[in-house]
């Protein structure tokens, strides 16, 4: 019986192996797959047998992306506006989330349905209002278009984290600044923010993602070629007649290094700072 039992669970261990060996492969392909792409022809790419390493590398995808004005500038657009994104919006999520978790006022429950119901809305509908709200006021293909637009959509979710991650906190520790006659704000930016780096982190490395990679208000919000960023940089490779693949494959891995470079930066204060501030809300 009891090697019966120890069988078992090895079988059960070595399916659950392979089946996260599987997972492995089907999550890694793709991406070993860019990066191979990058380093070689456009030839190379469509051989038959497809080889994931060549005999030889080529880095003309590279230096074609880095010796384009035009490429550059939307690298240098996606820093701008993902930047931008990411530092207003957490200044205003920090200071919306304290009010909700420490003060009661009028009209809290409905700015919390609120903010709520604006995640639950598909952001493909407001597109077209969007662009006429922006038509309208001046903004369109602009940098300031695209980031006010973009924290609409970042807001709600940096909130809502920021709000359950400062509920975790005990109020003593801002009640007890404010009986040394200290202020509000004074008790939010020197006690609660610097204990507060794991939530603040997390949510500043989900609207950066959020931000960098998004695709359709950048297409649909700007004109001209120097205010394009690189989601939409990579699909104006895809020409009428031919597409340039290893530089579409160059220019997707570049764009995903930022977002990748945060993340080991900072993934242990991304994992605690989502786990706390999905605890208590």
């Amino acid at each position: 019986m009891a090697l019966t039992v120890q069988n078992q669970r090895r079988v059960a261990k070595t399916g659950v192996m392979i089946g996260l060996i599987l997972g492995a492969v089907f999550a890694a392909g793709p991406v070993l797959w860019m990066l191979s792409s990058s380093f070689k022809s456009n030839t190379q790419i469509f051989e038959l047998p497809p080889r994931l390493v060549t005999d030889t590398f080529s880095f003309d995808a590279y230096v074609a992306i880095f010796t384009n004005p035009e490429t550059m500038r939307f690298f240098l657009n996606s820093y701008v506006v993902a930047g931008s994104v990411t530092i207003l919006t957490l200044l205003v999520a920090i200071q919306a989330a304290y009010a909700f978790s420490r003060f009661d006022f009028r009209g809290k429950r409905i700015l919390n349905v609120v903010i709520v119901s604006v995640q639950a809305v598909p952001p493909i509908t407001l597109l077209i209002p969007y662009f006429g709200l922006m038509v309208a006021l001046g903004l369109y293909n602009s940098y300031l278009g695209l980031i006010l637009t973009y924290m609409v959509f970042t807001l709600p979710y940096a909130i809502i984290m920021m709000t359950g991650y400062f509920n975790t906190l005990p109020k003593e520790l801002d009640e007890a600044v404010r009986v040394d006659g200290a202020g509000s704000m004074t008790a939010l930016w020197r006690i609660l923010v610097p204990i507060s780096i794991p939530g603040i982190v997390s949510v500043g490395i989900y609207t950066f993602m959020i931000a960098w990679n998004e695709y359709l208000f950048a297409l649909t919000l700007t004109r001209t070629i120097d205010m394009r960023t690189v989601p939409i940089g990579i699909q104006l490779l895809m020409g009428q007649h031919s597409y340039e693949w290893n530089q579409i494959m160059a220019m997707s891995v570049l764009g995903s290094i930022p977002v990748l470079i945060l993340f080991l930066f900072f993934q242990r204060y991304f994992i605690s700072g989502l786990t706390a501030g999905s605890v208590k809300s």
